[in-house]
């Protein structure tokens, strides 16, 4: 059974991401305040929940939260800052977006830098511990493939749709045959070391 709190204060906000591990499409973060008497048998680390599942609990997440927000960061700041800062900067902006400030944050993983003075914690597998960081996992995933979904018809042959930018060998081959768009994230090794690529 997931925990509702970590910190005992009443407006603790999960934080998690999506899409670290993608070679396209940005990196997604969402922050979520749930009321403490929250209650959801389904609500899991969004990893474990088919699809269906997941569009669900999205709908389900939205209508219960006190407050919930989603903020994306693209392939440029990606390449820029690197996929580490860019996840920490995704959860900073999706906690900016918040309409409550606040008063802890739990942050799935081991990873995060302080966010103004509001005092955090780290909690590895957090998403399978704590229902807001499991709810976070939700939307952060829900809504980048929703995004993943959009982009797919601007580049049908890589199969978004179906991959959503992960490093499948399909979309290997895609980026060997067609080359790199405008959504791939240049600093990442997109093919194996044996296939060089111009950039």
């Amino acid at each position: 059974m997931l925990k509702i709190n970590f910190s005992g204060f009443e407006l603790e906000c999960g934080t998690d991401e999506a899409g670290r591990g993608c070679l396209a499409g940005p990196v997604t973060a969402a922050s979520v305040i749930l009321p403490k008497d929250f209650q959801n048998d389904l609500l899991n680390d969004s990893k474990q929940l088919s699809e269906k599942k997941r569009l669900l609990l999205k709908t389900v997440v939205e209508k219960a939260a006190l407050n919930h927000s989603v903020a994306h960061v693209f392939e440029k700041k990606i390449d820029e800052i690197n996929i580490l800062n860019a996840s920490i900067l995704a959860m900073h902006n999706a906690i900016d977006l918040l309409p409550t400030v606040p008063e802890f944050i739990i942050v799935d993983g081991n990873k995060f830098k302080p966010y103004k003075d509001i005092p955090h914690e780290t909690i590895i597998k957090g998403d399978g511990k704590y229902l807001s960081i499991a709810a976070a996992s939700i939307l952060a995933k829900t809504h980048r493939d929703l995004y993943m979904n959009k982009i797919h018809e601007e580049f049908p042959m890589y199969n978004w749709k179906q991959n959503k930018g992960y490093p499948t060998k399909e979309h290997r081959e895609a980026i060997k045959k067609y080359g790199v768009t405008k959504y791939h994230r240049k600093s990442f090794r997109l093919l194996p070391e044996q296939l060089k690529l111009d950039l």
